[in-house]
């Protein structure tokens, strides 16, 4: 959620843009019924703060009747 550069008040996103693996384009909608500002944002990553060191696939879990399914 982000604020609204014109009210501050809580703005909701609508739909987004994947722009690359670490960048997306956040159309966003203001909630103030009396504002309703729709703007552009962009959420980056700038940064991984911790790496896993292995990542292990976890089988999938048993159905009801105890049944794996295997996905190709």
């Amino acid at each position: 959620m982000m604020n609204c550069p014109i009210c501050h008040d809580a703005a909701h996103t609508r739909s987004s843009v994947k722009m690359s693996n670490d960048t997306k384009e956040r159309y966003n909608q203001c909630q103030n019924i009396n504002c309703g500002c729709t703007f552009k944002s962009l959420e980056t990553v700038t940064a991984i703060i911790t790496r896993p060191q292995l990542v292990t696939p976890v089988p999938p879990h048993p159905s009801s009747n105890g049944q794996q399914f295997l996905f190709m």
